[in-house]
């Protein structure tokens, strides 16, 4: 599809790179230059504008500070051997992007405003976009509801954002995580497979709790019978049992992870035995005490891969074998890592090279 959509852009007078110290990286810490920007009022969407980035002005009546239309997309610009830069799975994130805005009623948005609007704006801030092992330049689009008008109502107008910003990995520490059997992060027939704001707020409470009793995340079960595993925090989980990796199949109260979905496909390369089915908590309590469960870790686009080193389930804390560097889900990682950064071939066309 050629892509034929005008950006208007208007450079920053003032860089504030010199800022940033590429060598000690934090994850949410730095922020690039510059900002995309594309109003959607009277049915159409505007022309799309990349400016300096800078704060955003609401009137008090805006409805997303209200009713909850908010939605983003969250993923990766790395910097290639060969000095060029590769935007991961760009038509993968801009489909779900669209699922979750037409999950929420928002307006969709044109695949040449998302696509060249994003090629343009990290071509802009090239400079931006670490080189060193496990960094990226993280992308963060996301579009709210910015009608101004009080009334529980769908929005007729909406603001769409795209920043981005320098990261190195997060979640390296194996985490402590608890199962969690009374609160449910999403219930069939909900959200739970749309990237809203609400989902990440409602997880806040039952997360906080867990860490006042010294886990790092929690297990969620399914919302009918708290008896299957769904997520890991905000990632999607994946164990290893019996040899074989298994992850929950995806619903409509599961994410529809681009990491995850990646990292299964990979796993197919490397002729690692997968399994998509639901993993309940007793299976994971009998693979514990039969000694067959070798790896547990989250999958997602912050971290790739967060290696679980504790879970705990009814009581009782379970602790996973000591991880090495031949792990699955690291096998998994830098082989994912190796296609995105070009030291290996593309083969399945993920990478889109500016």
């Amino acid at each position: 599809m050629e892509l034929t959509q005008t950006v208007a852009i208007r450079p920053t007078k003032h860089s504030r790179i010199q800022e940033v110290d590429f060598s000690h990286l934090e994850f949410g810490k730095y922020v690039a230059d510059h900002m995309l920007v594309c109003d959607y009022a009277n049915g159409t969407w505007k022309t799309p504008e990349i400016i300096p980035f800078g704060d955003l002005t609401l009137s008090p009546t805006t409805l997303a500070l209200h009713y909850g239309q908010t939605v983003f997309e969250g993923m990766k610009a790395f910097r290639l051997e060969d000095g060029r830069i590769n935007i991961f799975r760009i038509h993968k994130h801009y489909e779900r992007l669209n699922r979750s805005l037409d999950r929420m009623c928002m307006a969709t948005v044109p695949e040449d405003v998302f696509v060249e609007g994003l090629r343009q704006l990290i071509a802009l801030d090239k400079e931006w976009v670490p080189a060193a092992p496990g960094t990226a330049l993280y992308i963060r689009p996301f579009a709210y509801a910015s009608e101004a008008k009080f009334g529980v109502k769908v929005s007729d107008e909406y603001k769409f954002v795209i920043f981005t910003g320098p990261v190195a990995g997060a979640f390296q520490k194996p985490l402590r995580v608890k199962v969690e059997t009374e609160y449910v992060r999403a219930a069939r027939g909900g959200t739970g497979a749309a990237k809203c704001g609400g989902n990440y707020g409602g997880a806040y409470y039952p997360t906080q709790k867990a860490k006042e009793a010294g886990y790092d995340q929690v297990l969620w079960t399914d919302s009918k019978e708290n008896k299957y595993i769904e997520e890991s925090g905000m990632m999607n989980a994946m164990f290893v049992i019996d040899g074989k990796l298994v992850t929950p199949p995806l619903s409509d109260s599961i994410l529809d992870g681009v990491t995850r979905d990646s990292l299964l496909t990979i796993a197919g390369d490397l002729n690692i035995p997968v399994e998509t089915r639901p993993v309940s908590i007793e299976e994971l309590e009998k693979a514990f005490r039969h000694h067959t469960i070798t790896e547990a870790f989250g999958a997602g686009t912050a971290a790739i891969v967060a290696p679980i080193g504790t879970i705990h389930i009814n009581g009782i804390d379970y602790h996973l074998p000591d991880y090495t560097s031949l792990a699955v889900m690291y096998q998994l990682r830098d082989k994912l890592e190796a296609m995105r950064t070009g030291k290996e071939t593309d083969i399945h066309n993920w990478n889109f090279v500016l």
